[in-house]
């Protein structure tokens, strides 16, 4: 784990804390229902297309937690697990500045565990592995 206020050099306001916070943030709206809020916290390129993003959530959502908050090249890595009433995800999310305020970038479904739920009628694959949605900010250009 990194320092809690250490910033990306590349990206002026991105500290730990700031990014940790809109996580937290994006996962209270998973749980309130308001997914409104969370596509709100996409950037412009992931909001003009939201339906692949809110496609991988396991909605709706029961509880959220942050696993994970790591420094990368230019952006900030956050492992979201989302935990549904018929499954648990764990996405990662890559959060950068825009128009000085974080948004996420990207966001790739890591794992799926199917949990027996409610309707424990439906029967289907969970998604695992390389799904993934970017908004062609890729991996070493600034902003």
């Amino acid at each position: 784990m990194t320092t809690p206020d250490r910033a990306v050099a590349s990206l002026p306001g991105m500290d730990e804390n700031t990014v940790r916070s809109s996580a937290q943030m994006v996962g209270d709206a998973l749980v309130a229902g308001n997914v409104d809020a969370v596509i709100g916290y996409l950037s412009p390129e992931l909001q003009r297309n939201p339906g692949e993003i809110v496609a991988m959530l396991p909605l709706p959502a029961t509880s959220t937690e942050i696993v994970s908050v790591e420094h990368a090249t230019s952006a900030v890595v956050v492992v979201l697990r989302v935990v549904g009433e018929t499954a648990e995800d764990e996405l990662q999310t890559r959060w950068k500045d825009r128009d000085g305020e974080p948004r996420i970038v990207e966001v790739s479904h890591l794992s799926r565990t199917e949990r027996e739920g409610p309707a424990a009628g439906a029967e289907g694959e969970g998604a695992d592995g390389a799904e993934g949605a970017q908004d062609g900010a890729g991996g070493g250009g600034s902003s």
